[in-house]
């Protein structure tokens, strides 16, 4: 993957723009090889942006809970549009007031001028329409942004599902996180970019109130390079739904927990043959702790290990790995509240300084937490023997 290390994306947030549709291609983009600034007008590097949590309870329209808080790597006002090879204008409501402002209006004519991929999603078109470039452009979106597509001339592509996503030349749009995988994968090629040893088989273990974002963080970075990833929990079956938890620092002596998205199950947990798969991978969160409590959970996760089969697990999820007896000897990290459960089973704790660390001891990767996700998730995709080059 170092020769992704020259491309160089820039991402447009705002305050209030969707959670996962600002995380999920700025950890993965990393995990790819990829350097990715994350910028705000007003905002300087260390400065944050409130997330916004999208989805929806059964009513007329969207709900709005609150997200995590997103860190911004780069300042708005110092930025040089022609180092970048790409843009990324996440949703939520960000881009309503984003598309008043002057400054990114033209930041987005340089991109689409220079013919240089730009990946929109959700109500993000709202800034390609006020930078006016959709004419005569084939576009998506989420489907109450249909008016100002249609008046600012783009050719309306009806999303069929949330997950949709289209291209038309240098311009990449998609409904909404659910296109993640198919809206990176299109980013990516954009850049220049190729995916080697695809088609991996990968089983994620899920509970109610993990973390959020480490269940969809690496579930959609596996599926945009082509990975076939099921998710299964205890007692659920397919369309079943896993609430999660956000937890993040907000000034207490430890983390906050607000509720996150509900992450829906793809397979069933009942039918999963360990043979059938390349590797697991287990979220962190509050789910570890009953699931560490389940004889199935902890055979499917020996199993694996029998079978010298990758195992990734971060956060609270070691306090699964160590219930199953599979730490013994080995190097492991985890959040450092499970410090206790790693060295009582025998591993060797390795101190997650800083906290984006992450450790491989043969096919064991662990992690403290979802800071983590871009190393985590490239250590991976190498005992998956997934490549990225460009």
């Amino acid at each position: 993957m170092d020769s992704a290390a020259h491309k160089h994306v820039l991402m447009i947030c705002g305050d209030y723009m969707e959670d996962y549709e600002v995380m999920v291609p700025f950890q993965t983009l990393q995990a790819y090889g990829i350097k990715v600034d994350a910028v705000c007008p007003g905002k300087k590097a260390g400065d944050k942006c409130p997330t916004a949590i999208l989805q929806f309870f059964g009513h007329q329209t969207y709900s709005e809970l609150r997200g995590h808080n997103f860190e911004l790597t780069a300042t708005f006002d110092y930025i040089d549009v022609k180092m970048y090879d790409g843009l990324v204008i996440p949703g939520g409501r960000a881009p309503e007031y984003l598309a008043l402002n002057e400054s990114v209006l033209e930041l987005v004519k340089h991109f689409f001028d220079s013919n240089k991929p730009i990946a929109a999603i959700c109500h993000g078109q709202l800034i390609l329409a006020a930078a006016g470039v959709l004419k005569e452009k084939m576009c998506t979106a989420y489907p109450a942004v249909k008016p100002v597509v249609v008046a600012a001339g783009g050719v309306w592509k009806e999303p069929e599902a949330l997950s949709a996503c289209c291209i038309d030349g240098n311009l990449i749009t998609s409904a909404a996180w659910h296109g993640h995988p198919e809206y990176i994968s299109l980013f990516l090629k954009s850049l220049g970019g190729k995916v080697t040893g695809t088609g991996k088989r990968v089983l994620f273990l899920c509970g109610d109130y993990m973390e959020d974002y480490e269940i969809i963080v690496p579930f959609q970075a596996l599926q945009s390079l082509g990975c076939n990833v099921d998710a299964i929990c205890p007692g659920k079956n397919v369309g079943d739904t896993c609430l999660t938890a956000i937890h993040d620092f907000e000034g207490d002596q430890t983390y906050s927990e607000k509720p996150g998205h509900k992450f829906t199950l793809n397979a069933n947990f009942e039918d999963v043959k360990v043979e059938d798969f390349d590797a697991l991978v287990i979220p962190g969160g509050r789910a570890p702790e009953y699931l560490a409590l389940s004889d199935k959970v902890l055979s499917i996760v020996k199993l694996f290990a029998e079978s010298k089969k990758p195992i990734a697990s971060i956060c609270h999820g070691q306090q699964i790995l160590a219930a199953a007896n599979i730490l013994k000897g080995k190097r492991c990290t985890a959040y450092p509240a499970v410090k206790l459960n790693v060295l009582l089973a025998g591993a060797e704790w390795m101190e997650p300084e800083p906290i984006t660390k992450c450790f491989t001891d043969e096919n064991l990767v662990t992690a403290a937490a979802w800071p983590a996700h871009p190393e985590f998730i490239s250590h991976i995709m190498v005992l998956l023997g997934i490549s990225v080059s460009f």
